[in-house]
């Protein structure tokens, strides 16, 4: 059992209920779990791997509990940059159905190692396009490869402009392929054990892009098999003028009706 022992950091920051900060503190962990916290003289004094933290603040990895990685490669475009929610994505739809496999992989795991040099060490991924043969296991092999705790959203857009949606009928999916798709993922990725690093959580994309039927389908195999269940909702005004006019209700009450 693999254990690392991390001392001496200027302050420790617990984060915990009694948010204590603990001077010349440092942690303990086997196997990646942390066994004990406290001033170093507190911890034990060997392990397989130690870290000095003299000069460094210590605390907990930050969570990201929402990332698109795949628009790591369509920053600042500048047709879209400056654009409102529906006129950028309208403008990067495009751009987004030539996506390959091997670029969201390469996305992810550019997004992914730009998120722990900044002190992540969760973070969660909604794809919701599937462009080229993609699919969501790319993003999951990127994100083993970096060794971040991941959370693997499979989203999906069903409604595209043919039936008044707003992408493009060549990024919607047909809705059971899109539920079968979701149960393979769950059934061949989901750990839901305390220390796991890949969850997969359903993310069916936003009122203007998903049917009620899938809304109310993804939801009840969430709860099904016990993950999470993750979307967009309320954006901005165009979103809450969509919900308005098509639904006669705000996004709120649109998602508390499904």
């Amino acid at each position: 059992m693999a254990t690392l022992l991390m001392r001496h950091a200027d302050v420790l920051v617990c984060m915990d209920d009694a948010q204590r900060e603990i001077p010349d503190g440092g942690f303990f962990a086997r196997d990646g779990i942390i066994e004990a916290v406290g001033p170093s003289e507190s911890l034990p004094e060997t392990a397989d791997r130690v870290i000095d933290l003299q000069g460094h603040v210590l605390m907990p990895g930050m969570v990201n509990t929402h990332h698109h990685l795949y628009q790591n490669l369509t920053r600042l475009m500048p047709h879209a940059q400056n654009a409102p929610l529906f006129g950028w994505l309208q403008a990067l739809y495009p751009v987004w159905e030539r996506l390959t496999p091997e670029a969201f992989r390469v996305s992810a795991i550019i997004g992914l190692s730009e998120l722990l040099l900044s002190g992540c060490t969760t973070s969660s991924d909604h794809q919701y396009i599937f462009p080229n043969g993609s699919r969501l296991d790319d993003s999951i092999a990127a994100a083993r490869e970096t060794g971040i705790r991941f959370h693997a959203l499979r989203g999906s857009m069903s409604v595209g402009q043919s039936s008044g949606g707003l992408p493009p009928d060549s990024l919607v999916e047909n809705e059971d392929s899109i539920l079968a798709d979701s149960e393979r993922l769950i059934n061949a990725y989901h750990d839901p054990s305390p220390a796991s690093r890949i969850q997969v959580a359903l993310a069916p994309c936003s009122p203007f892009s998903v049917s009620r039927d899938l809304m109310r389908e993804s939801a009840n195999m969430a709860r099904a098999h016990g993950v999470r269940l993750h979307t967009h909702l309320a954006e901005n005004v165009e979103d809450v003028a969509y919900s308005r006019e098509r639904f006669n209700m705000t996004p709120g009450e649109y998602a508390e009706e499904l």
